[in-house]
């Protein structure tokens, strides 16, 4: 299998999904170290092995080297022949929610070492993730163009703004995805012309400082696409409001797969399904179902999608018909994440929410992930079929 090193690992759901679709997740790195007992606990349930057989390096990142990192990924010294790194930095500083202080801000630093890190390990590919506002403001766009300018001569890479809804989950969540492939592998799946081509649209993005149409104009790597739910915010006569505790059935036209209903209704028994904030508040009963549009106390619809799950302050979306905020399982399954996959009881409520929501979701990864395994193991062809070179 191919090995992957993954840094910001958090709860661990880009790893889930490249270990769903056949990728060995060998090394992790994270440094909250109440994320690390979440995560080794969680992957210890779901895959049923001891939790000390899961290792992570929790030292900073800032204070790794590419040496450090070698020797305990890659036991024997030797590299192997092909192998990726994936990670999504914190995001805060980069968030329109958030204070944008970007470069300048701890965490937003952080997505500077990250590409300074795949200068030194030279991974055969990489996957970055972070929220839309690094491209929709202009600072941060600037500050991930310069990231990017770094490895413009070792790879090759496409950016694509992602919306988890179009790929089933049942979350509106956009996320910048990169992805990067070294030179020395693209001509394998490329002939030259195409690199060329390839080099040139890299090269007048970063020229445009990432500009909306450049960006539309790359799309060269064959992405993740599902038929089904291709643009489904639009695409379909979402309801609004109801009262709350009201009686209504599911307009017919909409994915249920796509319902907050599908993922909350008969969870009895789970883990972590008992586990939710208790404030007293006239609020709980209160505010319509699906009512979304003040900052707190947010009610999802029960046949609609949810708002993107990004927890932070004890603030968690509300239950569409019970009087109270979301269990941790119900915000575990709007991430798509497993059942089998428990958080541990002596962790703070806080920190699962947050490191629940710091996460791609695990149906997202997947996806990106089965296209990258068909590149890399099937030979399969790396171009979108919407791609003109």
């Amino acid at each position: 299998m191919i090995p992957i090193l993954s840094f910001f690992t958090g709860a661990g759901l880009l790893d889930l999904g490249m270990h769903n679709a056949g990728f060995d997740v060998i090394w992790r790195n994270e440094f909250n170290l109440s994320f690390v007992k979440g995560f080794q606990t969680g992957m210890s349930s779901h895959l049923g092995v001891n939790s000390s057989d899961i290792s992570v390096n929790t030292e900073s990142i800032n204070h790794l080297t590419t040496y450090k990192i070698r020797n305990e990924a890659f036991s024997s010294k030797v590299w192997p022949s092909v192998f990726g790194v994936v990670g999504g930095p914190p995001c805060p500083d980069f968030s329109t929610g958030g204070k944008n202080k970007g470069e300048s801000g701890d965490n937003g630093r952080l997505t500077g070492v990250y590409f300074d890190h795949l200068l030194g390990l030279k991974p055969s590919f990489f996957i970055f993730e972070n929220v839309k506002g690094i491209l929709s403001t202009e600072k941060h766009r600037k500050y991930l163009t310069k990231q990017l300018h770094k490895i413009k001569t070792e790879y090759v890479f496409d950016i694509k703004l992602m919306n988890s809804l179009d790929i089933g989950v049942p979350q509106d969540r956009e996320r910048v995805i990169i992805l990067g492939v070294h030179k020395s592998f693209v001509s394998d799946f490329l002939p030259a012309t195409d690199i060329q081509k390839i080099k040139r649209r890299n090269q007048s993005m970063l020229k445009k400082q990432l500009h909306h149409k450049e960006i539309v104009k790359l799309n060269w790597f064959k992405w993740p696409y599902n038929k089904k739910f291709h643009a489904a915010k639009k695409r379909f006569l979402w309801p609004t409001t109801h009262p709350f505790q009201s009686i209504h059935e599911k307009p017919k036209d909409i994915p249920l797969e796509l319902c907050v209903w599908n993922y909350i209704h008969d969870l009895n028994g789970l883990n972590n399904q008992d586990e939710f904030f208790r404030p007293k508040s006239d609020k709980f009963s209160i505010v319509d179902e699906g009512d979304v549009s003040r900052k707190s106390f947010k009610r999802l619809h029960r046949w609609r999608y949810s708002p993107t799950v990004a927890y932070g302050n004890n603030e968690v979306h509300l239950h569409p018909f019970e009087a109270r905020r979301l269990s941790v399982r119900e915000a575990m399954r709007l991430q798509t994440i497993p059942d089998t996959y428990n958080l541990p009881r002596e962790m703070t409520l806080s920190d699962k929410f947050k490191t629940i929501g710091n996460g791609v979701p695990v149906k997202l990864a997947e996806a990106l992930a089965i296209k990258l395994f068909g590149v890399f193991y099937n030979n399969e062809d790396i171009l979108g079929a919407e791609c003109e070179l």
